[in-house]
């Protein structure tokens, strides 16, 4: 029996296409897909904020312009079920939500952020998105959003702005919803006047400050190293340097701390040691054995997220 060959005459090709062209630049379209983004959030004044929204805040909200849209957006960490995106009834104000955190990603946050901010220009109230896995269709990131913007993060002890002023509960909802509450770490941004994004939380036995910074990776990474090497990599009494982050392009240095000691008493401490970071930056002498030793001890300690 002779096998029927597919028909291809209806087929559907680019202009100016030959199908072999086609077949091509679709493959190569899956691998760039693939591809990860080495600093998905480069160019925006709001990089460390998102990076710490997607990677180290359990629960925090932030309004956000969209460009194209006079749509009330709120930017938050996590949605019920780690949904991209939703619009609430109009009965419930009709209030847009972009999560940074949600249940499938791809190697290309930036995009991902980038489609789910394009859907919520225009979706219906009430409807929501499950994924927001990036598949070309959206516009770039830096069409959508301001630059030279930053974001006024609010942190949350809970999940309770998930729900609508109006809302009632079921005894299913409220049942998750006091699951939710009961499994978020006390989290709080630490104000000072110093770069990046600090964020201070007690997963209870010691507390942390991680600092997500933008800084070339070599130079900061040279800079702790010289600090640490004179004793000063700390950040007070009973603090201790723990290592480093590293995510989306960039570093995230940790601190252990004594869990005793409130989140608001750190500005100073953070103020001064930016100082004796920003010192160093830009100092391109060799590295002293010492400072070699510390920096091997740093990047021994150093954990990719991804």
């Amino acid at each position: 029996m002779r096998m029927a060959k597919k028909n291809n005459k209806n087929e559907q090709l680019p202009e100016g296409m030959s199908r072999r062209q086609a077949k091509l630049a679709a493959r190569a379209a899956e691998r760039a897909a693939l591809e990860r983004e080495p600093r998905p959030f480069a160019g925006l004044a709001m990089e460390p904020q998102l990076v710490a929204m997607q990677e180290f805040i359990p629960s925090a909200t932030a309004p956000l312009t969209v460009e194209g849209t006079d749509r009330k957006i709120t930017l938050c960490t996590v949605l019920p079920g780690a949904a991209a995106a939703l619009v609430r009834e109009e009965a419930y104000g009709g209030e847009a939500f972009v999560a940074m955190q949600q249940a499938v990603r791809s190697n290309n946050p930036g995009k991902d952020l980038a489609y789910a901010l394009n859907w919520v220009k225009n979706a219906e109230a009430g409807q929501s998105l499950a994924s927001a896995t990036a598949d070309g269709t959206q516009p770039e990131l830096a069409t959508l959003l301001d630059a030279s913007s930053t974001l006024t993060i609010t942190a949350h002890q809970d999940f309770n702005w998930w729900l609508a002023e109006n809302d009632n509960l079921t005894p299913d909802v409220a049942q998750h919803m006091q699951a939710a509450n009961d499994s978020i770490l006390p989290s709080h941004e630490v104000e000072a006047d110093v770069p990046g994004a600090v964020w201070w939380v007690n997963p209870g036995g010691k507390a942390h400050i991680r600092w997500v910074r933008t800084d070339n990776e070599t130079a900061l990474f040279n800079a702790l190293a010289r600090i640490a090497a004179r004793g000063e990599l700390v950040l007070g009494e009973e603090t201790k340097f723990a290592g480093a982050f590293r995510t989306h392009g960039i570093v995230v240095p940790v601190w252990d701390l004594p869990t005793d000691r409130p989140h608001t008493d750190y500005a100073a401490d953070l103020v001064a040691l930016n100082e004796k970071i920003a010192a160093e930056l830009d100092n391109d002498a060799q590295l002293t054995a010492d400072e070699r030793r510390q920096l091997e001890n740093i990047k021994s300690r150093q954990v990719t997220i991804r």
